[in-house]
């Protein structure tokens, strides 16, 4: 039995391995990129990554493909919890959870309405709104790993990834500019900064460029907005959940329904709670964090080996159109809050 399981496991990552490994390849040539030209790891990873989505055609790197941008999505999300602790939520009191929350919210609502405006389907409004409202690339990858299989499903994320980095590049460099235009002090530059940037590093980056005390709010804010991945991800599954019951109705459908928490979320939530005990070192924090960006770039590096660069481009104009506004509402709506309180 253990001779078989064993025969069963190596076969199977001989098959894997060859798309596993020039996933691995791709993300360390975009994190190099990275290191050196200042410019998002995400964005480099996708955009290397369609240029050899020749290797995701029929061949030996077409099953580790497939496996890296499904399955190795996942443990890089899940071990996003390793970032989180309740005691930095807390630390800040309850106005800027209660002000995440808001946002978070509106971001994503607004999102939808905006979505179905331009004649989209409400749960592209919800990619694209819990990419601005939550984490940027991350938290893309997140929402679309809980959606519904949909032919258009790796298109839409594959955008939403390109253009959710680009406008928190964008982010990074002007809103220190808006915050001293505003004069917002430390604690109020870094919730602005924390609360709609899209992507932590731009988050860090932008927020430590004014002062350390900015910088450490901005991470703390960003670390309670990567926190709404939980609940915002149960809202999409039972969305989903009950738009196939709908469609199912008059149907004998024997299928099994999707989990109501899939377990890379309930992963996320043991490894945040985890992380609250203070029993993790921090060399072990420090690790986890690490391991789950080099999982979300290797999987989107496999993202952009299973796409086109021509399928980018009959997305049209609208799609860009949607997450400008919900970039500059974001912003508008966070400004307001602290200029206004």
């Amino acid at each position: 039995m253990i001779a078989a399981t064993w025969i069963s496991v190596r076969s199977r990552s001989q098959v894997l391995m060859p798309g596993i490994i020039a996933s691995a390849v791709v993300a360390a040539a975009a994190s190099f990129l990275s290191e050196h030209y200042g410019a998002p790891v995400m964005l480099f990873a996708l955009l290397l990554g369609m240029a050899m989505n020749f290797l995701a055609a029929d061949g030996a790197c077409k099953a580790g493909i497939e496996f890296t941008a499904r399955t190795i999505l996942r443990v890089g999300v899940a071990l996003l919890g390793m970032r989180i602790t309740f005691e930095q939520v807390a630390s800040l009191g309850w106005g800027p959870v209660l002000l995440v929350i808001g946002i978070v919210t509106a971001t994503i609502s607004i999102s939808v309405v905006l979505a179905r405006a331009f004649g989209f389907q409400s749960l592209f409004g919800v990619l694209t709104g819990g990419a601005t409202a939550i984490c940027g690339a991350s938290a893309a990858m997140a929402l679309s790993a809980a959606m519904p299989a949909h032919p258009a499903k790796e298109r839409a994320t594959l955008f939403t990834v390109v253009g959710v980095s680009a406008l928190s590049t964008l982010a990074m460099v002007a809103y220190p500019m808006v915050v001293k235009w505003f004069g917002l002090d430390d604690v109020d530059a870094g919730i602005f900064l924390g609360g709609t940037i899209h992507d932590v590093a731009q988050v860090v980056g932008a927020g430590y460029s004014i002062s350390p005390a900015a910088g450490d709010t901005a991470t703390i804010v960003k670390l309670m907005r990567i926190a709404m991945l939980v609940p915002v991800i149960v809202c999409v599954v039972m969305i989903s959940r009950a738009h196939d019951a709908r469609a199912a109705q008059g149907e004998d459908q024997g299928g099994k329904r999707p989990p109501l928490l899939p377990m890379f979320v309930v992963v996320f939530v043991i490894l945040a709670a985890l992380n609250s005990t203070g029993w993790v070192p921090l060399a072990v924090q420090q690790a986890g964090s690490e391991l789950s960006r080099w999982c979300l770039v290797i999987a989107i590096s496999a993202l952009g080996m299973k796409t086109q660069l021509r399928e980018l481009a009959k997305v049209g104009l609208k799609p860009i159109l949607l997450m400008l506004i919900e970039t500059i509402v974001l912003a508008a709506m966070v400004l307001a809050i602290l200029y206004f309180s």
